[in-house]
């Protein structure tokens, strides 16, 4: 919930300049109601808009609820779901996620699935456990055959603003973790071609170190996305040119 009309619009037309890398997807996900003016502005370039949250019903009593058919009316093909603050300021439980998944890719949406556990978690060694019960109770129950439209978003939620900070290694233990969750489940092409990016704090003093890991595919970026100088040093730390 950051910037208005004109900050957004100063923003995209910024990163609209900006030199495009054939190995790198750039998606920025704007407030709601600047999704169709964002998508219009950005239409011919290479950058996709996405947003930050769908409803898990196509329509009805649901106000202030934005369902898939509204946001594929207006151009966007792919949504965040599971964000750590939806999780944890909407109440958003792994039930109710799992529907919204469901209900996505069912109906033609794509969707980036974060997932991650709190500094409690962390500090009791609870990490995993809590990361894979995430993923069983959600994405990890869907057919096989919708896992093209699905990447993964590890937010470590303990180094989000904390003063804690995750270091590149485990970033990377994580990664692995999930990669081979995903493994056991759906089997090796699955798993080796779903993107699983990193959430937690990227800036342009770490994103290299952090893109340069084997099971690290890119990142869920926060703040320093609100920045086309920030975001763009962030954008080449993760191509290979």
């Amino acid at each position: 919930m950051n910037n208005d009309f004109n900050k957004t619009n100063t923003l995209l037309n910024e990163l609209k300049e900006l030199k495009s890398y054939q190995d790198v997807s750039v998606m920025v996900s704007p407030p709601y109601p600047f999704l169709k003016t964002s998508a219009d502005l950005l239409k011919n370039s290479h950058i996709e808009i996405i947003s930050q949250n769908v409803h898990q019903k196509n329509n009805g009593a649901y106000t202030g609820e934005v369902s898939v058919e509204m946001l594929k009316s207006i151009g966007i093909q792919r949504a965040l779901i599971g964000h750590s603050e939806r999780r944890a300021f909407f109440n958003e439980t792994d039930e109710i996620l799992f529907e919204k998944v469901d209900f996505s890719l069912n109906n033609n949406l794509n969707v980036i699935f974060c997932f991650g556990e709190e500094l409690i978690d962390r500090k009791a060694g609870h990490h995993f456990n809590v990361v894979e019960k995430q993923l069983n109770n959600t994405v990890l129950k869907i057919n096989k055959d919708y896992w093209k439209k699905i990447i993964l978003a590890y937010e470590p939620v303990w180094a989000i603003g904390t003063g804690e900070t995750a270091s590149p290694e485990q970033a990377q233990e994580m990664h692995e973790f999930v990669r081979n969750c995903v493994y056991k489940r759906y089997g090796k092409t699955i798993s080796e071609n779903v993107s699983i990016l990193y959430g937690g704090s990227v800036k342009p003093s770490n994103a290299k170190e952090i893109f340069n890991k084997k099971d690290v595919d890119g990142g869920l970026v926060g703040g320093a996305s609100l920045s086309s100088k920030d975001f763009n040093l962030i954008i080449q730390a993760n191509s290979s040119f």
